[in-house]
């Protein structure tokens, strides 16, 4: 990023820019809202719900634990992933301000 954007751009628009970028596939808007309703999903579980290759898959998981919007524990021979409530909860935040969707005070 060049200097005068980092003038204009705050952390904050930084990381909705980064959300909005992990969740720019239908794909992985399924696996967030699938991990959303449950505490956590196991990669072999996923792959046998998705009709994509395992290693697209793969790259999919990547891109959504890159952003910090999901966490993966590895319990040989397989990977848990669970939503990262902490992250999950900003971003939410992040995107009901940019759409105008935030609590107003005294609602």
């Amino acid at each position: 990023m060049e200097e005068k954007e980092k003038e204009i751009v705050s952390l904050k628009d930084q990381k909705l820019a980064r959300y909005a970028k992990a969740l720019g596939h239908p794909v992985r808007v399924y696996i967030i809202k699938l991990l959303a309703n449950q505490s956590c999903c196991y990669s072999g579980d996923l792959s046998e719900d998705l009709p994509i290759a395992k290693s697209t898959l793969s790259q999919h998981l990547k891109e959504l634990k890159d952003s910090g919007l999901i966490q993966g524990t590895i319990e040989a021979p397989k990977i848990k992933y669970c939503i990262n409530q902490e992250n999950y909860r900003e971003a939410r935040e992040l995107f009901a301000g940019l759409l105008g969707l935030e609590e107003k005070k005294g609602d």
